[in-house]
C-alpha cells in the first residue's frame, strides 16, 4: 500500500490553492521562480499534465518527482517549489488515468503500475532533458515512484536517485492493526470493487485519487508478494533493468511508517541488486515533529517544524553537482 497518512494526503490536495495550482503559467517574483504547466506525450500515445518549476538562474541539476500511487502532483508542489528556490529545475507530473491525466472514463483506462514505470516515467524523465538541456538528471522517488525505475528504459540518463518512503509494501512484514486494514483494502475492496465499478475507489478510503483496475490489481498483487515488483518477473514483466540500475542513491524511511517499514525497505533495496544504497531510517521524533508516516515528509509543515529532512534532499542533489 501507499498511503498509511491518508487524511493528509487528501486535506493537502484539497486545500492547495488556485493561485499555486491553476494558474500556472506566473512567475513568482519572490522566490525568482518561473512555474508553467505541460503537457507530455507517451509512446502509448497518452497524454500526461505536468507542471515545471524553473529558477531564474541557470540549471545545472534538474529532479523529476516521480509521485506514490494515485497522487496527484500537486501534492508535491511545495516541496518543487523549496527545490527550484535552491536552484534546481524541476518537473512533477500525474500518471497516466491520475488526476489531469485521466483522459477517458476511468473505467475504461488501460494503465498498470508496469505501464507506469515502462512509459510514463520515461516519456517524463526525456521532457526533463528538453526542459533543462546540458543539465544532470535525478529522480526523487515516492514510493511507488521509487519502485517503479527498473522499468525505465532510460534509467542510465539519472544520475542518482533520492527514494522516499520507497519499500516493497509486503502485507505481511505490517504490523497490526494497520495490517489488517491493508488486507481489507488489498483482498476485499479491490477485486470487488474492480468487478462492480471497472476501477477502485481508493479515494472513498482517503487514499489519493481512484485508480485504474490494472493499476490496483498488480499493487494487490505486488504488496501480496515478496520483493514488490520482483513478484511479476518472469510473469507480467519479462524485460527490466533492476539488475543494471547503479547509480547511487539514498532512501529515506520512517520509524513511524506501517507500510515503508524497516524490513519492506529492505525488501525492496535487495531487488535493486547492483544500486549503491544508503539508507537512513529515521525517527520523526529526533527532529521534534511527532509523525511523519508514509506521507509527510513532503509537507511544508513538516519542512517548518524539521527543515534539516528536507534539505536532506538539497545536499544529495548538490553532492552530483
Amino acid at each position: 500500500m501507499d498511503n498509511n497518512s491518508a487524511s493528509l494526503t487528501t486535506e493537502h490536495l484539497d486545500t492547495m490553492t488556485d493561485s499555486h495550482l491553476t494558474d500556472q503559467n506566473n512567475t513568482d517574483a519572490a522566490t525568482s521562480v518561473d512555474t508553467y504547466s505541460l503537457t507530455i506525450m507517451t509512446d502509448r500515445n497518452q497524454t500526461l499534465a505536468a507542471t515545471v518549476y524553473r529558477p531564474s538562474d541557470a540549471v545545472k541539476t534538474a529532479i523529476m518527482i516521480a509521485p506514490a500511487t494515485g497522487i496527484k502532483r500537486q501534492f508535491y508542489h511545495n516541496f518543487a517549489t523549496y527545490l527550484a528556490e535552491h536552484g534546481f529545475g524541476v518537473l512533477t507530473f500525474d500518471n497516466e488515468g491520475i488526476g489531469e491525466s485521466l483522459t477517458t472514463d476511468l473505467a475504461k483506462c488501460d494503465a498498470s503500475l508496469i505501464s507506469w514505470g515502462r512509459h510514463d516515467m520515461p516519456a517524463v524523465l526525456d521532457a526533463l532533458q528538453d526542459e533543462f538541456a546540458d543539465a544532470a538528471y535525478h529522480l526523487i522517488g515516492h514510493s511507488a515512484g521509487g519502485q517503479l525505475i527498473g522499468l525505465m528504459p532510460n534509467y542510465n540518463m539519472l544520475a542518482s536517485v533520492f527514494n522516499v518512503a520507497c519499500s516493497s509494501g509486503r502485507i505481511k512484514n505490517m504490523a497490526m492493526p494497520y495490517r489488517a486494514k491493508a488486507m481489507f483494502f488489498m483482498d476485499a475492496l479491490i477485486p470487488i470493487a474492480n468487478l462492480a465499478l471497472g476501477y477502485t475507489p481508493s479515494d472513498k478510503m482517503g487514499m489519493g485519487e481512484p485508480l485504474p483496475r490494472g493499476v490496483a490489481r498488480q499493487w494487490r498483487e505486488w504488496c501480496n508478494g515478496a520483493g514488490y515488483i520482483k513478484t511479476a518477473f518472469g510473469k507480467s514483466i519479462h524485460t527490466h533493468f533492476y539488475d543494471e540500475i547503479s547509480m547511487p542513491s539514498l532512501w529515506l524511511g520512517f520509524s513511524d511508517d506501517d507500510i515503508a517499514n524497516s524490513e519492506n525497505m529492505d525488501d525492496m533495496i535487495r531487488v535493486f541488486t547492483r544500486m549503491p544504497i544508503e539508507k537512513r531510517f529515521l525517527d520523526p521524533k529526533d527532529f521534534g515533529v511527532s509523525s511523519i508516516g508514509h506521507m509527510r515528509y513532503f509537507s511544508s509543515k513538516t519542512n517548518a517544524q524539521a527543515p534539516a529532512l528536507w534539505q536532506m534532499a538539497v545536499d544529495w542533489l548538490l553532492k552530483g553537482e
